[in-house]
């Protein structure tokens, strides 16, 4: 049995002008009358990672920003519909920090700071030279 399947996303707008606006360059010449996309992919074996990567496309052709288009995926996963459990996997996916924990990774850099700082020391509680600046 053979399976085929495709997706796609279409964008279509029209603009009508107000032949209002005066002679010569305005505000409407920016704009083009129609705009049409029609983004289409072979959706037999994508991803969710790659539906993401189709949307994102289609949401820069409609002209949504870079930085929109983040905090919309964002918000997918730190709302208050997804569970605290589930937030924590993705953040521990990517090595993110959540808010409630920065307490306790600050403790953890005092932690690290202090006992560096105590390794630099010596036996005898000097602190120890860089290779370049001691002397034989």
């Amino acid at each position: 049995m053979t399976y085929e399947a495709e997706v796609q996303f279409r964008f279509d707008s029209t603009f009508t002008p107000t032949y209002g606006s005066g002679f010569g360059s305005s505000i409407e010449d920016d704009f083009l009358p129609e705009e049409h996309y029609k983004i289409t992919a072979p959706a037999a074996d994508l991803n969710a990672k790659q539906y993401f990567k189709l949307f994102e496309k289609f949401l820069l052709c409609v002209g949504m920003s870079p930085c929109s288009i983040r905090s919309g995926a964002m918000s997918l996963v730190f709302n208050d519909y997804v569970s605290e459990e589930e937030q924590r996997k993705v953040c521990k996916e990517y090595e993110i920090t959540m808010d409630e924990d920065l307490e306790e990774k600050f403790k953890e850099w005092v932690k690290r700071d202090e006992e560096w700082a105590r390794l630099e020391k010596g036996a005898m509680g000097t602190v120890l030279g860089d290779e370049e600046n001691e002397t034989i």
